[in-house]
């Protein structure tokens, strides 16, 4: 099983690599089983709307992850409790809206994907490892790709050594910086602590520079706009052993427009 997974779209600009990209990158490293991608950021830098996600559905994503700004966008609430190829960290309390799991399939073959979020940094929700556990117990015996949504690589590599040899791969997403420390781990889960951006790389982790530096010069609030420089593409592919659901390779690129 071939599986491509897409860094953090961030914006227009991030959507417009999307389309220009993913056709020739399913041609050189293709064909690929399932396609997913990150989209707490596409709608305008902040969350998500019905029409953003049905124009990166109809790029060829097969179903879609997210992080702490799904909240950002109200038009992202009603899709969480819709449509099943959307969703967010699983371990929001239990009343938060979505589900933090999926199973997809085509053409026969099976993929589960957990989506979890960190708490080093960042707010205090439950606990990542223990609902980690709780979520694979519905999962037995199909390949699972966790998107560990953090801050701190600490807690990425301490959850994917912890989830080792159970998951088919436990992939970064949040900094928007794609990290060079790709790795099959000794149980046989891949492992990136960060998987990086599609969007603007020419600001700063994909708002123009301007205004964020102005807000660490002064301290004042400042609305924060979407870089349109140095537009990529940032993914990795993971190549799973379909029945022991553990990886063979995995491999990251940052490809521009």
């Amino acid at each position: 099983m071939r599986v491509l997974f897409i860094g953090d779209i961030v914006g227009n600009p991030g959507r417009k690599a999307l389309s220009a990209l993913l056709p020739r990158v399913r041609s050189s490293m293709g064909p690929f089983d399932f396609i997913l991608a990150n989209v707490e950021n596409a709608a305008g830098g902040f969350g998500l709307t019905g029409k953003v996600m049905d124009e990166i559905f109809g790029q060829g994503v097969d179903a879609l992850t997210s992080g702490n700004h799904i909240w950002d966008n109200k038009e992202a609430l009603p899709l969480l409790d819709e449509e099943k190829r959307l969703v967010r960290p699983a371990n929001y309390p239990p009343l938060s809206r979505g589900s933090g799991s999926m199973v997809i399939e085509k053409k026969g073959i099976k993929l589960a994907v957990i989506n979890l979020q960190g708490r080093v940094f960042m707010q205090p929700i439950d606990c990542p490892f223990r609902r980690a556990d709780e979520e694979l117990v519905q999962m037995e015996g199909v390949p699972v790709i966790v998107d560990m949504h953090a801050e701190a690589t600490s807690e990425k590599r301490a959850l994917a050594l912890y989830l080792d040899g159970r998951v088919a791969a436990v992939l970064g997403t949040h900094t928007h910086v794609q990290t060079a420390d790709e790795e099959i781990l000794e149980g046989g889960t891949a492992y990136i602590s960060d998987v990086g951006m599609t969007g603007g790389h020419g600001g700063v982790i994909g708002m123009d520079k301007e205004a964020i530096i102005s807000r660490f010069l002064t301290g004042m609030p400042a609305r924060f706009e979407v870089c349109n420089r140095d537009v990529r593409m940032d993914a990795v592919v993971v190549d799973i052993d379909e029945k022991a659901g553990k990886s063979i390779s995995i491999s990251r690129f940052s490809l521009g427009v």
